[in-house]
């Protein structure tokens, strides 16, 4: 083994051209026209000498079996592919329960990894980790409960070498603040916090969003509009949160001078001493992933009995009960959309583990010090909770890598029948067993 551990990273343009379906939205009408900000597929590499992960994230709305497959053998190494999941970019094929990646889709997203995993390893060099974290306030909560505290949790890990050299944000909140309506190409808030905290950190550091445990998550009930306005206040939220955790002299690394344009003047981003170092000479990589199988939902719902509360929410005149009475009814004409597109995709791309199942796979990575979780599709933030409040050390959960199995809700949600729960493919304790399983191999070492 080397002596350091050495980190790269690389990132490309991923073009969408007019004229194209979009995903995320059932109800948009029309296809792609023109680009807000363009999308990226981005990679960061951790080698120790003998062994290699990398991890790639991609401004998509899911990322299935087949491409993550794809991604894997393109890139040469272990490799995670995650999608911010973005409703603004193209459709990707996301089917709950697990879809075929269209072209040219397949063949583009993957030779975007590739291309952004071979720009990483050529970028290596020895560095150390920090893993931060802390709650962050106004963005994101829990779009089902408009009572809901807004407060999410952001873990931040800073790669070192003598200042920052980068950041990997994960961000447990819905990239859905443009509406259905919006036909322009955008990464939604992954971008807008990508540009804002570039604008912070300076030229030099290299920034990489990821989308974490956000399926009961989203800025509903936080946003003040859904456009380019609200999209720079939000993200200017989470970059000024991820300045507040990065901030502070260490011994171990030496700061930079502040970038041009940060929000302080005082003391700028630094090695963030605040934070805990994870990694540094003779620290090791190792990732293992497990497959499982996850029951199909059989989920009764009412659709008539639905409307009726639709129906009496507004005539009472009470906003936030028709909205959420709205949502139960949208989550049943998802599933009823989700599975008429189902009907195009090969059986064994819908169920690979066999019939009946849903396949899915778990992953746990280890950097040193720190793990890295991810999880396919889109678990509830209280998944995330199960892993890491359990884990023997600094773990960062991310959501939406390697499959789409669907909506993960938590068992108690399907008490509620929420929108997820309705609109969702999987059976109740499907989520547990998926964060049992990601407990078992951190617990395996």
């Amino acid at each position: 083994m080397s002596a350091a551990m050495t980190v790269g990273y690389g990132s490309v343009v991923l073009h969408v051209p007019e004229g194209v379906p979009m995903g995320g939205y059932l109800d948009r009408q029309g296809m792609s026209a023109g680009t807000l900000d363009p999308l990226e597929v981005s990679a960061v590499t951790w080698s120790d000498g003998e062994r290699r992960f990398a991890l790639a994230v991609a401004d998509v709305i899911c990322v299935n079996d087949d491409l993550a497959a794809r991604a894997r053998r393109a890139a040469g190494c272990e490799l995670w592919l995650a999608a911010t999941h973005t409703h603004a970019g193209p459709e990707t094929g996301c089917v709950p329960g697990g879809g075929a990646t269209p072209e040219p889709w397949l063949d583009l997203v993957a030779e975007a990894a590739r291309a952004a995993v071979h720009r990483a390893v050529d970028s290596e060099r020895p560095c150390e980790g920090v893993a931060l974290g802390g709650d962050l306030r106004g963005v994101g909560a829990d779009r089902s409960r408009p009572d809901a505290e807004a407060v999410v949790p952001l873990d931040v890990i800073a790669v070192v070498d003598g200042g920052l050299a980068g950041v990997v944000v994960v961000l447990p909140v819905h990239p859905t603040v443009l509406p259905a309506a919006n036909r322009r190409v955008s990464a939604d808030l992954p971008g807008a916090v990508r540009r804002a905290l570039r604008a912070r950190l300076g030229p030099d550091v290299w920034v990489v969003v990821a989308t974490g445990a956000a399926g009961d998550i989203s800025t509903r009930h936080t946003r003040r509009g859904q456009d380019t306005t609200e999209l720079a206040r939000l993200g200017a939220l989470v970059a000024d949160r991820c300045v507040d955790l990065l901030t502070g002299a260490t011994e171990t690394a030496g700061s930079r001078p502040e970038a041009p344009g940060s929000r302080t003047e005082a003391a700028g981003p630094t090695a963030a001493a605040v934070g805990e170092r994870v990694w540094g000479a003779g620290s090791g990589v190792a990732a293992v992933t497990r497959r499982v199988r996850l029951e199909r939902a059989t989920v009764p719902a009412d659709s008539e009995k639905l409307a009726d509360d639709l129906r009496r929410a507004e005539a009472a005149g009470d906003p936030v009960a028709a909205r959420l009475a709205r949502s139960r009814l949208e989550g049943l004409r998802a599933r009823t959309g989700y599975a008429r597109r189902a009907d195009d995709v090969p059986s064994e791309a819908a169920s690979p583990t066999g019939s009946g199942t849903i396949g899915a796979e778990v992953g746990v990575a280890r950097l040193g010090g720190l793990a890295l979780v991810g999880l396919p599709g889109e678990p509830f933030l209280a998944v995330a909770d199960q892993i890491a409040g359990a884990a023997p050390g600094p773990t960062v959960v991310l959501g939406y890598v390697n499959g789409y199995p669907g909506y993960l809700p938590t068992a108690d949600a399907y008490r509620r029948t929420e929108y997820e729960v309705l609109a969702g493919q999987v059976a109740e304790g499907s989520a547990e067993l998926l964060a049992a399983t990601a407990r078992r191999l951190l617990a395996e070492g």
